[in-house]
């Protein structure tokens, strides 16, 4: 891994472009194999557009922070406040510099700004429950499966076409001290 700092900062507008893609080889086609944390075995398409990632850039509930690294953008993710939480979400980092402690950095980043900036006591966030492999990770993050499920938007391409009939969302949560 690199031993040039990290530097995070709310997106703008601006990064709307390379956040887009970011996302997308993240998680979609051959480039995400690349990492660990691709969905290119359960959902094939899309998994967000410039549409997608305006609206949570320009939420002001919330916002997409960013990770950087010599000027390059190397991760980022969604954070919105819910009240007395936070939901987090939009999670990407490059797939060639997955698996290297960056992921454990960005989360740790996130729960501090949640709990600085609106004071949340829980994260929130819903991963497909068959990523059995990520939700593993969560778990050693601190975070624990609910068992609350939600079912996948099938139908809505926005979020990929299914490669399987039995997706569903599983809540996990985890405590901020």
């Amino acid at each position: 891994m690199p031993t040039s700092e990290l530097t995070f900062r709310t997106a703008l507008d601006a990064d709307i472009p390379g956040l887009v893609e970011l996302i997308e080889s993240a998680y979609r086609g051959d480039a995400s194999r690349a990492g660990w944390t691709t969905e290119a075995d359960l959902l094939e398409g899309q998994r967000t557009d410039s549409e997608g990632v305006a609206a949570v850039v320009r939420d002001e509930a919330g916002r997409l922070l960013v990770a950087e690294r010599d000027g390059e953008l190397i991760a980022c993710c969604q954070l919105e406040h819910r009240g007395d939480h936070a939901y987090f979400g939009m999670f990407a980092v490059r797939p060639a510099l997955q698996g290297g402690g960056l992921g454990k950095l960005i989360i740790a980043e996130a729960e501090r700004t949640v709990r600085e900036i609106w004071d949340a006591r829980e994260m929130r966030m819903t991963v497909i429950k068959q990523r059995e492999e990520l939700i593993a990770w969560y778990e050693r993050r601190g975070y624990r499966r609910t068992g609350q499920l939600s079912p996948f938007p099938y139908g809505d391409e926005r979020f990929g076409v299914p490669r399987r009939a039995d997706l569903e969302f599983e809540l996990l949560v985890k405590p901020l001290g």
